[in-house]
């Protein structure tokens, strides 16, 4: 069951007693949250998006919406750039096509899986993603190696996907350094935080973030770590005037666009299901410190397995465990051990590669995971043991 306390596979939250309330209504009330004619689903919306923007220090100036989950809200940012490309380039991408912009490059030191989709369905084709060497023994990305890639664009626009929390070590691009580039070189800044932004809930982590809020477009999803149930995810961007290029639509039965739109100009749907409510329940019910709670708990509960594990016969450490995601290598084979693991019903693990070694990801992200889970999970990688 994937919403269990020691389930670790992927990262994957659970449902909070209000997310699960908020999502109860939400069929209740069955609101489409795309039009606004008829429906206050619209302002309950932006209520809850100003809520997460003070979350996690962004400004007021970014707009944003909900969409079904990490991958949609990479394709919004990406879209998004991809329109702000072709306005450097003299190019109306929404009104001409992609095939206007000609070669287009997207820069990124260790993109997630989503990024090479989402590019593949904005036509801009998954070569496009040109892999910046990363940091040694690191999924960060070599900010010089960023430098020269850009320098040698020779003032010709790119995308910049930078990484807050990789999936396998929940590494941190130096986002601060990034955005410095841009006194130098034309890009678009999307990053994709899908749960690290939740770091800027721990003091400890919160310095990670440095330079967040002056990303062009940014990527959370919360059916992660605000344990909202599925499906349930943010898109935040400071150029909502370039989104409504692309994603507005006309209609007479829609009433023309205002100063203040629809979301479904926001977004690729044009029927949306209120995802808001859950998440505006959670908010309202635990806040700020409840939400840190469950964030500082996850972290301390990784922290204190992966030292465990690591005193295991034959068990390696790939990386340190930096926010809520122990890397690991059992002996023998990965995917063998991650079956033995759920086999014993006790947990559940995920088998990854990092940095061409195949190994195991254990990623704490539920609200109800605790200090008598952490036993039965060392316990069941125990058993997984030669």
């Amino acid at each position: 069951g994937s919403a269990g306390p020691r389930y670790l596979g992927f990262v994957t939250g659970g449902a909070t007693p209000a997310g699960l309330a908020g999502d109860w209504l939400t069929g209740v009330f069955d609101q489409n949250a795309g039009p606004e004619i008829g429906s206050s689903a619209g302002d309950l919306e932006r209520e809850t998006l100003g809520w997460l923007r003070e979350l996690f220090g962004l400004p007021d100036g970014h707009g944003g919406a909900f969409v079904s989950g990490a991958t949609m809200s990479n394709m919004v940012g990406l879209a998004i750039g991809r329109e702000w490309l072709g306005e450097r380039l003299g190019v109306d991408v929404a009104q001409q096509g992609v095939a206007a912009l000609g070669e287009t490059a997207v820069f990124s030191g260790a993109p997630h899986s989503s990024i090479f989709k989402a590019l593949s369905m904005l036509g801009l084709g998954r070569g496009a993603l040109r892999q910046v060497p990363v940091r040694p023994d690191r999924e960060a990305v070599d900010v010089a190696a960023l430098r020269a890639a850009l320098a040698a664009r020779a003032g010709r626009p790119a995308i910049v996907v930078a990484n807050a929390g990789t999936v396998n070590t929940v590494d941190y691009d130096d986002l601060r350094a990034i955005v410095e580039l841009r006194r130098e070189y034309p890009f678009w800044l999307h990053v994709d935080a899908a749960f690290g932004a939740f770091a800027a809930l721990s003091p400890a982590h919160a310095p990670l973030l440095d330079g967040l809020a002056e990303a062009d477009s940014i990527c959370v999803d919360l059916h992660k770590w605000l344990n909202v149930p599925y499906d349930s995810a943010v898109q935040f961007t400071r150029r909502t005037d370039l989104q409504l290029k692309v994603f507005s639509n006309a209609a007479a039965y829609l009433g023309p666009l205002t100063e203040r739109p629809d979301f479904l100009h926001h977004t690729p749907e044009n029927s949306r299901r209120l995802r808001a409510l859950a998440a505006w329940f959670s908010l309202a019910a635990y806040g700020r410190d409840g939400h840190r709670d469950i964030v500082t708990r996850n972290i301390a509960s990784a922290q204190r397995v992966g030292a465990r594990l690591a005193e295991l016969p034959g068990v390696r450490l790939l990386a340190p465990v930096r926010l809520n995601v122990v890397c690991l290598a059992l002996p023998g084979d990965q995917a063998a051990a991650a079956r033995t693991i759920a086999e014993t019903g006790e947990a559940f693990v995920t088998p990854t590669v990092y940095a061409g070694t195949p190994a195991l990801r254990l990623a704490f992200s539920n609200w109800r995971t605790g200090e008598a889970d952490e036993d039965r999970i060392v316990a069941a990688v125990r058993r997984a043991l030669p």
